[in-house]
């Protein structure tokens, strides 16, 4: 009671709360502070601040840059897991370690036995200590050293258990190799990534995560080259895969429940040389945004694209390379349309995320459900509006463009590098001039690029405005924006993506010169006159807004 007495006493908590965490108290060994940190009341910190005024310890903001790594090597890693606790620094012949609980002495005793040194201790939040514990210690550490309790909380829907004589599939299903997995999958998810790497190399088993569309490695431990096999079996089981082929690729998917959401993960498994590499892709459902604004269209480019999509009819194409986020901003689109009035389908490969109102079909190849196939159908189910996945061969390109000749709105993607050459890729494909003329309302060209981080966003005035790119246009001092690098963004400068978009849109002349199979080349001048901003020039623009760097937008406009 003395902690709930002092948070009384400070203001932080009034008599009614202090009364209701203690009617709340589950166990004789539960404390009254979890109680209230628990339910919102107080924080952590303001809980440590308290510990610290009476017991006389600092408390600290723990940075990777405080970090002696030389500690590392002194402090068991097993104890570091099992009390939460952190070494930080040298105090002349002792150490400085971080605790979020001042009053376990056991901890500190049995830390203090094993190093043979003397212990200051410092308070920090849970929080921190074990985002410090997993930086340099490793996703997993705990795992490979001694079982401890759980960090987190992974559930898996729908779990297979296989009996089996084989060694490998009996350790995947051993609780410490399932514990190992699902750490990593919580800390790729909490780390907004998109995707999570199981490389096999001969002296190494990789394991990176892909963040804002760049790859990096994870702190797991070397360690984990041991279990190798084991991970690979575990997961395999977890999508349904055949265990005993090694030889094949295989793909299937994993349905988690973390944090309390359903979190999707498509896996795919190739034989390489050193073993099976694995990538999961992760499609999580709270993370998405359907929202165009919110995705980056902006302004008059925003009005243009809305007006176009509430047409009875056409195409709408979008365009761009594998992970510039298509099928987001399709996704988007049907989001701002969808409505009691209309009819909506869609043939995907594969359905990525579940819209309310819309009609979501899975492309089958084993039994012959392919986009053309999928389209004729469509026709007999009445539909106002149609999304095809992907525009990959000549059938369904023909098949998407007599449906929008037919009364339907259709969306779909393609791969080219601009807008304007979509139109000479469907006359590649051998698509009708005259067909594509008269059906193609719009396509967008889109990117995605990372965002300065606003926590440690800085501003400057270039040292050499020569090495800057010409089209660039830089005025002389003209300041410009770019992250310091923090703990927020890992020191990287970027959190978070947006979309550059290219809008075309077609007028008469333009549809004229698509009738005259005219180049993209020969197309360009008169889509910049209808409007047409390039991918580019729309990049430069959010550079001087303050929201990207040169760097991003050349890494993802190369000419």
């Amino acid at each position: 009671m003395a902690i709930g007495e002092a948070l009384l006493r400070k203001g932080l908590i009034s008599k009614q709360q202090l009364k209701d965490a203690v009617a709340a108290l589950s166990s004789p060994c539960e404390q009254i502070e979890q109680v209230l940190i628990r339910n919102g009341v107080v924080s952590e910190t303001e809980v440590l601040k308290i510990h610290g005024e009476e017991l006389s310890i600092p408390v600290v903001e723990l940075n990777e840059a405080d970090i002696d790594r030389e500690l590392l090597k002194i402090v068991p890693s097993r104890l570091v897991h099992k009390y939460g606790v952190m070494p930080i620094s040298r105090n002349g012949d002792g150490l400085r370690v971080a605790t979020s609980d001042p009053y376990n002495l056991y901890a500190i005793d049995d830390l203090r036995t094993s190093i043979n040194m003397p212990v200051e201790t410092v308070l920090a939040t849970s929080v921190e200590i074990h985002k410090m514990i997993k930086t340099f210690y490793g996703v997993g550490g705990d795992v490979l050293t001694e079982m401890v309790q759980e960090v987190d909380e992974l559930e898996v829907v729908d779990e297979r258990k296989i009996e089996s004589t084989d060694l490998d599939v009996q350790m995947a299903q051993e609780a410490s190799v399932v514990k190992l997995v699902n750490e990593i999958l919580i800390e790729a998810i909490d780390q907004r990534g998109s995707d999570i790497h199981f490389e096999p190399f001969e002296d190494d088993f990789a394991v990176r995560y892909r963040v804002d569309g760049v790859l990096r490695h994870a702190n797991v431990p070397p360690e984990i080259r041991r279990f190798q096999n084991a991970v690979v079996s575990r997961i395999k089981i977890l999508a349904g895969l055949n265990i005993a082929e090694k030889r094949l690729p295989q793909d299937g998917g994993i349905k988690i429940r973390v944090h309390g959401r359903e979190v999707d993960l498509r896996v795919s498994v190739i034989p390489m040389a050193f073993g099976e590499g694995i990538v999961l892709r992760i499609l999580d459902r709270a993370s998405i945004t359907l929202s165009l604004p919110e995705l980056g269209m902006e302004g008059a480019m925003l009005e243009q694209f809305r007006d176009i999509i509430h047409r009875p009819h056409g195409i709408v194409l979008v365009t761009g390379p594998t992970g510039s986020g298509k099928t987001t901003t399709l996704y988007a689109a049907l989001s701002e349309i969808v409505s009691p009035d209309l009819k909506i389908l869609t043939i995907e490969d594969p359905i990525e995320y579940y819209l309310d109102g819309i009609n979501q079909v899975q492309v089958l190849p084993k039994v012959g459900l392919n986009f053309a196939r999928a389209m004729r159908s469509f026709l007999r189910h009445d539909p106002d509006v149609i999304l095809v996945g992907e525009i990959r061969d000549l059938e369904t390109a023909e098949t998407a463009v007599n449906a929008s000749l037919t009364g339907h709105l259709v969306f779909s993607t393609l791969h080219t590098n601009d807008a304007v050459s979509a139109t000479t890729r469907l006359i590649d494909m051998g698509v009708e001039s005259f067909l594509i003329s008269s059906s193609l309302e719009a396509v967008i060209a889109q990117r995605l690029v990372r965002t300065i981080c606003r926590n440690c966003k800085e501003e400057f005035v270039p040292e050499n405005p020569r090495l800057l790119p010409p089209d660039f246009q830089y005025e002389p001092g003209e300041k410009l924006h770019r992250g310091a690098g923090c703990r927020e963004c890992h020191n990287l400068g970027y959190a978070g993506r947006t979309a550059v978009y290219e809008l075309f849109t077609m007028n008469d002349d333009i549809r004229e010169m698509i009738t005259k199979r005219m180049a993209a080349a020969q197309l360009l001048p008169a889509a910049r006159e209808n409007g047409l901003v390039l991918l580019r020039d729309e990049g430069w623009r959010l550079v001087r807004e303050g929201r990207t760097t040169i760097e991003e937008v050349l890494r993802a406009s190369k000419v």
